[in-house]
């Protein structure tokens, strides 16, 4: 693949925003659709089955979150070295990540074979069959963590140096072969619940073996760098103690929520859910993000990278404008599908005005928020979320517990979470100091 030309990286046309963020788009949605097929295929066994893949999926469900943020460290990185003319770097960068992430997936797959049991005990609060069957399932699928995180290393330097087709096909093909073994192994081959887990470690090595075999074929050094995965590993704690903040903040929401009353939390549960969808969707806008700024910085050009960021507000705004429109005209319908229960359906409509007005600024916020990890500038977003979630949108919640305003009070909360974080990112956009130029930051 050639090297992007500052100038080509400064007009990025929307045809080639969109190709690098449709194939996101995929490779995002991937693993919860098969997450949703393989809870269909283990639901039919009963209850305990069901109840146990809960309790050990969330466990690899966190291990998936480390993925994503190492991913999203490893994409502007990579763009820099690569939008410099120095392939070689960007890709030693993505040897570096990789065994980073093979570090860490072999602590995961030896720590759960010695404490999978123990944990998944504390989470199902106390022992008996749930537990007993989540420990035996998270055992074996914790053998999968290398290749979850190698695919996820994978995805991050591919995508900085604007390979769109790999990636897909080194998650989708993988994730489909998983959907199609679950329940020929959960049901013809008897073996229960451990089938849905023997189909995820394959599905998931296969992927990070595919990942493997493009840094072989690129002839990459293989040799590891302390010094680099160093700061890779700075990089990933900002992001990480910032995705701490997100989950502190929605954790506190839905025991906030619980506290008044069964409709109230189901209610926020379902829009919820769709708010985190339409995340799904604007990330992948932000991941291009990432890869186009991060090329143009790397290649010198500041004042091209500027021009993208101001095309990529615009177009997480229109976005966040046509989900918006479409949220409002479900609002009859959506929450229906969710639940026949007409409680749930009324506490629906009341968060239902603030999840429609949010999504403008949301859609501009998820963009830039692509521009500035892309730019490396994520202390700063670290900070900023972490400020928000703390002078706003927890007191917020907790407040409207302490008056009673119910669901409304929560989700006016969470706007006053996204409104923060909007104020902050114009503000850093403004100042242009996030546009610090070279292959590296």
């Amino acid at each position: 693949m050639s090297q992007p030309s500052p100038t080509a990286t400064a007009l990025a046309s929307p045809r080639r925003i969109a190709a690098l963020a449709l194939p996101a788009l995929v490779v995002l949605a991937a693993e919860p659709l098969y997450v949703l097929v393989d809870t269909a295929v283990v639901g039919h066994l009963g209850r305990v089955p069901l109840a146990a893949l809960a309790v050990g999926g969330t466990v690899l469900t966190l291990t998936a979150w480390l993925g994503t943020v190492l991913a999203y460290g490893i994409t502007g990185r990579v763009a820099r070295r690569f939008g410099s003319g120095d392939r070689a770097a960007a890709l030693d960068e993505g040897v570096q990540a990789s065994w980073l992430a093979l570090g860490v997936g072999v602590l995961v797959a030896v720590g759960m074979q010695f404490g999978g049991d123990a944990l998944a005990r504390t989470l199902a609060g106390g022992g008996g069959e749930v537990a007993d069957a989540a420990g035996q399932w998270l055992r074996i699928a914790a053998l999968g963590a290398p290749g979850l995180l190698l695919a996820a290393a994978g995805n991050g330097w591919l995508r900085g140096i604007q390979d769109i087709r790999r990636p897909l096909l080194f998650v989708l093909g993988p994730n489909l072969l998983s959907a199609l073994l679950c329940p020929l192994l959960v049901y013809p081959a008897g073996l229960g619940l451990p089938g849905s887990a023997v189909a995820n470690v394959i599905a998931q090595t296969i992927s990070g073996g595919l990942f493997v075999g493009a840094l072989l074929r690129e002839r990459a050094s293989l040799l590891p760098r302390p010094v680099l995965i160093r700061q890779q590993m700075v990089l990933s704690r900002d992001l990480l103690i910032r995705g701490v903040a997100f989950q502190a903040s929605f954790l506190s929401a839905t025991a906030v929520a619980a506290r008044f009353g069964a409709a109230a939390v189901g209610a926020h549960q379902i829009a919820l859910q769709l708010w985190f969808f339409t995340a799904l969707l604007l990330d992948a806008l932000a991941i291009a993000a990432q890869a186009l700024i991060g090329a143009a910085l790397g290649a010198g050009d500041a004042a091209g990278a500027r021009a993208l960021a101001r095309r990529f507000a615009l177009l997480g705004g229109v976005c966040g404008v046509g989900f918006a429109l479409l949220i409002a005209a479900g609002a009859g319908i959506v929450p229906s599908l969710f639940s026949a229960d007409s409680q749930v359906q009324g506490q629906a409509m009341v968060a239902w005005p603030w999840f429609v007005a949010m999504q403008p600024f949301a859609g501009v916020v998820f963009a830039l928020d692509g521009v500035l990890i892309g730019a490396g500038d994520v202390r700063y977003l670290r900070d900023l979320t972490v400020v928000a979630a703390l002078g706003g949108f927890l007191p917020s919640i907790w407040f409207s517990y302490a008056f009673d305003l119910g669901l409304g009070g929560i989700w006016a909360g969470l706007t006053l979470f996204v409104l923060i974080r909007l104020f902050g990112v114009l503000l850093r956009l403004r100042s242009g100091r996030w546009a610090v130029v070279g292959a590296v930051r």
